[in-house]
């Protein structure tokens, strides 16, 4: 079976210049090439976020804002003291229930009771 394959012509393919953006410039036609300025008596644009500001009717509340700042960041730290204790938990239920599973005993953890130094526990180690 014969295969059909595009035929390329040197028609069909072009280089094209490349041409950095300014913000001030614009093309006036496609592929004509011509660069035009967009408005000829403005001078460029500034470089800084002062076109993108807004005045604003009420000034900053400094003290709700800082408030605001200490909740979340309370939040957060809350939000990852429960995520290492959940975390925690189902590592011990893990160890746990392994150890049932493989058939030992005893695997609940007692916790040890406090004993504290002193001379009259020391004979007990012996």
């Amino acid at each position: 079976m014969k295969t059909q394959q595009p035929s390329a012509t040197d028609d069909e393919h072009q280089v094209l210049q490349f041409r950095p953006r300014t913000s001030a410039r614009i093309t006036s036609q496609r592929g004509a090439g011509t660069v035009q300025p967009l408005h000829a008596d403005s001078g460029p644009e500034p470089l800084d976020l002062s076109r993108y500001e807004r005045p604003r009717g009420e000034p900053d509340d400094f003290r709700h804002r800082m408030l605001a700042n200490i909740a979340a960041f309370a939040f957060t730290i809350a939000l990852t003291a429960v995520g290492i204790w959940l975390a925690m938990s189902i590592t011990d239920l893990r160890r746990t229930q392994d150890c049932v599973l493989t058939g030992g005993r005893d695997c609940a953890r007692m916790p040890s009771p406090y004993l504290p130094a002193g001379p009259d526990r020391a004979d007990l180690s012996r």
